[in-house]
């Protein structure tokens, strides 16, 4: 029978290493995996995390594994390529640093065995992702087993595969389930007994063969139907030589139906079911990629806290127990590979079997419907021929290999909604990010609306929105100010503009948690991505969670906005609560200021602000508590300002009537002096970046071509704000020169 040993524990780590040992190196660093080098100096800003080989070894003794016939290496995710060595012979190499894979070690296997893995996430133009806005952890940072089997066994050798695939099609109230398996060394007289298990253990159905593909009905199927009945069956095979079982694989499923409809969304079993959810990355404060089950366990119940029933998974394979966890709990997924930011020649390859790998290790979760071909692919333009074949080639490739999902992508702003490229997946959604990154919140759903007028039998959805915010905070908020009161403003207008409009067949917002950007150097605190409903430790709770859990939750609740926003200047200052509940009193030290209905759900209060305050919002049954005080002046802890900036914003001087480094890159072009302002500051960032040097094969730095949309994109941007986030495409200014550009500012009036 088939054994599978873990053996996380006891390696030997040396960082810089591309030389993998033949013996155990006594004076190396031990680590326990999951383990990542990048936990920290990826998360740190500045972009200059290392990025190379490093290399793992173990030992272990034959006698310690079970007496099987054949041992395999599983690796369930090394970023982002690598090779294995057994006492110094090189078995494989591979490239994508997200999915499983494993390696035949029989051969090569003596009494006394040095395992070595050399582990690589240096930059190349081969292996995607290159160019994206998070960290490229490297590492060996899931589970390392081994597994032995028999002779004959079910197949480990094609990209990964769990051995059994289970395709269920419901049937009016029943469902025909077919299973697939791919078993080797099979001897005359073999059988396959497939069994179909209920979720309380019981057998619904069964079957022996020596066939490979089995059908069973399962009648009167429970049905797996989201988040409110998630119900899970179970499908074994085994593998039977007289009658003794020598191995065996099983694989939950779900039996469930869905469509999407271009003018009516989403239907899951049938019904309207709005996908309303979130997108995650997988990454942690202090611990990067290398997540335990625990981490995964506290990130699904979160979600499923704010009542989201939908996440797309970006922009990568997450770890199977995840999916999992989706199953379980009813979310609808959309899975995805790195191909994201810029298309390479020389990676199409690595598109395909990537690909390959996620249909092959996913194919089973029920809770999965679409397969991502992309992420904002088309930075450098959406005509390469090349990227277009590549495209084709990947959608041709999921239909293919499984006829029971269907294919979207995560299309950029500025790629019009007419590119070719567009109409290739079944269904499409946009990134769209109207009112953060220039442009005004009320744009967002006018655009959908005019893609779903010019295009009515194409489903659309918005794959990814949001803005960033920390702990700054002040009483009129707006866009660019990083604060976590104008974060909660925009994703309230975009959850008006998005839950009315049905035709939407999934909105996902960006993100759920913050997340590692090393490149990042925006918003006081750089390395990360800051546009989280939660912080990247998992510990606070931003009041936009709250603002989608009133509209998604069932679950009864009342939440005061503003709590870390507690020093105030004004004599009435402006509170919003929100919950689910029809009605919400607040008290100011007691007293009431009271009661008020609200149908979106965000219920405002004009509240006195003396002294030090005391509110106590009341829903029902339900309480929640916070607390005011009056000040003279703003409370600099408030301000923000940006870690290791050249200026800050305070730091300006201004003239009345004039702009300044402060003013919007609109106000600027408002004048033909500005516009001239302008021109000499895009040709001092094209010196500069033609000047900048280049690492590794990835392409890096601004896409000059696509100056004119990121001009429109960021009219709402002060120059500064644009300075400060050049340098995460290697353009950066000195003192000398901010304050010299805010001279000639000074002398342009604004409009």
């Amino acid at each position: 029978m088939r054994h599978i040993l873990n053996i996380n524990d006891r390696w030997r780590f040396r960082k810089d290493c591309a030389a993998a040992p033949a013996a155990l190196p006594a004076d190396w660093e031990t680590v326990t995996l999951p383990h990542t080098w990048n936990a920290t100096d990826g998360q740190d800003g500045g972009n200059d995390y290392f990025r190379g080989s490093c290399c793992y070894a173990r030992q272990f003794n034959r006698a310690d594994l079970p007496g099987s016939t054949k041992h395999y290496l599983e690796i369930r995710g090394a970023n982002s390529s690598a090779d294995v060595y057994l006492n110094g012979q090189h078995l494989a190499h591979h490239d994508g640093g997200y999915s499983t894979w494993r390696v035949e070690l029989t051969a090569a296997l003596r009494e006394e065995n040095c395992l070595a893995i050399i582990v690589d996430n240096a930059p190349n133009d081969h292996v995607y992702p290159q160019t994206a806005d998070f960290t490229f952890y490297g590492g060996l940072y899931r589970d390392v087993s081994l597994i032995a089997v028999d002779e004959a066994h079910f197949a480990l050798d094609d990209h990964g595969t769990p051995g059994i695939h289970v395709t269920p099609e419901v049937k009016g109230a029943d469902a025909a389930v077919t299973v697939r398996t791919a078993p080797t060394g099979m001897q005359p007289g073999d059988m396959i007994r497939i069994r179909l298990l209920n979720a309380e253990g019981q057998s619904v159905a069964e079957a022996s063969s020596t066939a490979c593909e089995t059908t069973l009905v399962i009648r009167d199927v429970h049905l797996w139907d989201g988040v409110k009945d998630p119900y899970l069956y179970t499908a074994e095979a085994t593998l039977l030589r007289g009658g003794e079982a020598i191995d065996a694989v099983s694989a939950r499923f779900g039996c469930r139906s869905f469509r999407i409809d271009p003018e009516k969304g989403f239907f899951l079993n049938g019904r309207a079911y709005p996908l309303r959810g979130v997108s995650r990355h997988q990454d942690r404060l202090g611990i990067g990629n290398a997540l335990l089950p625990e981490h995964h366990r506290e990130d699904i119940d979160l979600i499923c806290e704010m009542g989201a029933n939908t996440i797309r998974l970006a922009h990568y394979q997450h770890d199977q127990y995840f999916y999992d966890l989706c199953d379980e709990r009813g979310m609808v997924v959309w899975a995805e590979i790195p191909y994201i930011s810029r298309h390479m020649a020389t990676g199409r390859q690595n598109t395909l079997q990537q690909m390959h790998e996620l249909i092959t290790q996913c194919y089973n979760h029920p809770s999965i419907v679409v397969w991502g071909l992309s992420n904002e692919i088309t930075m450098d333009g959406a005509k390469d021929p090349d990227l277009i074949e590549n495209h084709r080639l990947l959608n041709d490739l999921c239909h293919k290999m499984d006829k029971t999902r269907l294919t979207t992508m995560a299309c950029i702003t500025m790629c019009s909604m007419d590119e070719a490229y567009v109409r290739i997946p079944d269904v499409v959604s946009y990134n769209h990010y109207f009112g953060w990154y220039g442009g005004d919140t009320a744009d967002n759903g006018p655009w959908f609306d005019r893609f779903h007028k010019k295009y009515p039998d194409t489903p659309i959805g918005c794959s990814e929105y949001g803005c960033e915010a920390l702990n700054w905070h002040n009483s009129t908020p707006r866009q660019g100010d990083y604060s976590e009161e104008y974060q909660a403003h925009y994703h309230e207008e975009l959850i008006r503009q998005f839950f009315s409009r049905p035709y939407l067949w999934a909105t996902h917002v960006w993100n759920m948690f913050d997340f590692g950007a090393d490149a990042r150097a925006e918003g006081g605190e750089n390395g990360q991505n800051h546009k989280g409903l939660i912080t990247f430790d998992r510990k606070y709770k931003k009041d936009a969670f709250y603002a989608y859990k009133a509209w998604l939750s069932a679950d009864p609740f009342v939440h005061i906005c503003g709590k870390r926003y507690i020093d105030r200047m004004e004599d009435v200052t402006k509170v919003t609560v929100y919950s689910n509940q029809p009605e919400v009193e607040l008290l100011v030290n007691g007293k009431s200021l009271g009661r008020k209905t609200a149908e979106d759900h965000f219920f405002r209060f004009d509240v006195p602000n003396r002294g030090e305050s005391t509110l106590v919002a009341v829903a029902g049954d339900y309480r929640d508590e916070s607390t005011l005080r009056k000040v003279a002046e703003m409370n600099p802890d408030y301000v923000l300002r940006e870690q290791g900036a050249v200026l800050n914003w305070f730091d300006i001087t201004e003239e009345k009537g004039f702009c300044s480094l402060n003013s919007t890159l609109g106000d600027v072009m408002g004048t033909l002096r500005g516009k001239a302002w302008l021109a000499r500051f895009l040709l001092g960032m094209m010196k500069k970046q033609s000047g900048s040097p280049k690492k590794g094969g990835a392409k890096k730095g601004l896409d000059l071509a696509m100056l004119p949309d990121l001009i429109k994109m960021a009219r709402g941007f002060t120059v500064l704000r644009i300075t400060s986030m050049l340098p995460m495409v290697g353009i950066s200014f000195t003192k000398e020169e901010l304050l010299a550009m805010n001279g000639g500012l000074n002398k342009i009036r604004i409009k």
